[in-house]
This record gives structure tokens, C-alpha cells and sequence, in this order.
């Protein structure tokens, strides 16, 4: 199973072995990580599951898609270049050892 690395706006930080197949919001919720509510279950409708991707993985998770990047539009955090919502980002190998850090909201 993938890692997968939560940095807060604090400095602290929450790891967790994220199954494949698994969004990544699911998996900050289930490892109660503050700022990543996902209200919508992720459908979609709500980017209460925003994360800054870190540099270094952000060309493997990919680009925003058209419904995704409207969302990011309306996040309460500050929107950077790489912002993605955790319910779009799926657990794969690929993915082992991801950090994703949690704005401050």
C-alpha cells in the first residue's frame, strides 16, 4: 500500500498507508486530518478537500480536470499552481510516499 504524507499548516505531520484504489480525501478523513472534510463525499461539489500537492509529485497526480479546476475556483484557501482536490487524487504505486500539505483555513 502506498504512503501517503499530510503536512498541516503547522509544521506537524500525519502519515498513513493509503489503500490502492483509494481517493486521497477518504484517506485523510478515515486518518482524521484537520482541514480535509470532503462534505460532498467526493462528487465534486464542495473542494472542502483541497490540498497543495507537493512540486516533486505534481506532475504524477496530473492536472486538474474542467470540473475540478471550477471548484479550485471557489476554495477558501489560497488557490496555487498546485492545487488539487484530494477526492481527485487516487492511491496507486505510482503514488508511494505522495505529500500532500493542507492549507490553513
Amino acid at each position: 500500500m502506498p504512503k501517503v504524507t499530510w503536512i498541516l499548516a503547522d509544521g506537524r505531520e500525519i502519515s498513513a498507508q493509503v489503500a490502492i484504489g483509494h481517493n486521497l480525501m477518504e484517506a485523510a478523513v478515515a486518518n482524521n486530518v484537520p482541514n480535509v472534510i470532503g462534505e460532498c463525499g467526493g462528487c465534486l461539489s464542495c473542494a472542502t478537500c483541497h490540498v497543495y500537492v507537493d512540486p516533486a509529485w505534481a506532475a504524477k497526480t496530473g492536472k486538474p480536470g474542467e470540473m475540478e479546476n471550477d471548484m479550485l475556483e471557489i476554495t477558501t484557501a489560497e488557490r496555487k499552481d498546485t492545487s488539487r482536490l484530494s477526492c481527485q487524487i487516487v492511491a496507486s504505486e505510482e503514488l508511494d510516499g505522495i505529500v500532500l500539505r493542507v492549507p490553513q483555513i
